[in-house]
């Protein structure tokens, strides 16, 4: 009787398809769902759509190196400023950011397409020598986002070649004060080299929280009316 019971199905074939979302949906609008969303549309409108301030290009984040991944890295640098803290550098994880910004006016929703993790920004201290073990980690995983000064050499087999921060070898007997997320602190990414972190400072206020401090940066070069802007400058390249 038990074994009348069980089921005889298996799996004979997984298929995929992608299906593209673009504007040819807004041409056969679905009436009852419009009447559903309605209601909420103001409120969730006027949460994101207000504009932090602009952005000179189209940024996207990609490895070895990226617009989109060195500009997060450098604000975090800019973000420690705030808690009176100077930053030697700092990283930021290419598979954290989950979008792009596009030209011009940047909303908080924008931000909140490439940050959406409740993540917040941290401050730590690694040695020279830890220091060069996540330079080795990094460049395993072919590249993360890291700030303006540091300039790694890795070859095509993530091996590290070479590690300079501001045009200097990287003492092995110093400590160097970091800036980056608490996610990556806790050694996620396989960024193992943070697990050997002292001194580390991550306030965990909801303000503290990553995408806040890319807003603030916005706001302020938009009070210093700047456009945001960020390039490609050769901080990770592959040999």
């Amino acid at each position: 009787m038990a074994s009348s019971c069980r089921s005889h199905y298996g799996l004979s074939s997984i298929e995929r398809t992608r299906i593209l979302i673009d504007k040819r949906y807004d041409a056969m609008p679905d009436n009852e769902a419009q009447h559903f969303i309605a209601p909420y549309k103001g409120q969730v409108d006027s949460i994101m759509s207000p504009v932090a301030g602009s952005i000179d290009h189209y940024m996207a984040a990609h490895r070895p190196e990226s617009d989109l991944s060195n500009l997060l890295a450098d604000i975090l640098v800019w973000g420690a400023g705030k808690f009176n803290e100077k930053a030697d550098f700092a990283v930021y994880n290419i598979g954290g950011i989950r979008a792009g910004f596009a030209k011009g006016k940047v909303t908080y929703g924008d931000v909140l397409d490439v940050a959406p993790f409740e993540n917040k920004i941290c401050l730590l201290t690694l040695s020279g020598e830890k220091v060069m073990e996540l330079f080795q980690n990094i460049a395993a995983v072919k590249g993360e986002g890291v700030s303006h000064g540091v300039q790694l050499v890795i070859t095509r087999d993530g091996k590290l070649k070479s590690a300079l921060l501001n045009g200097k070898e990287i003492d092995l007997k110093a400590d160097y004060r970091i800036s980056t997320l608490d996610y990556l602190a806790q050694g996620n990414d396989k960024l193992d080299a943070f697990k050997a972190k002292t001194n580390m400072f991550s306030p965990q206020d909801k303000e503290n929280d990553v995408r806040f401090i890319i807003m603030d940066y916005f706001r302020e070069k938009a009070k210093q009316g700047e456009v945001v802007n960020s390039k490609v400058e050769g901080r990770i390249t592959i040999e």
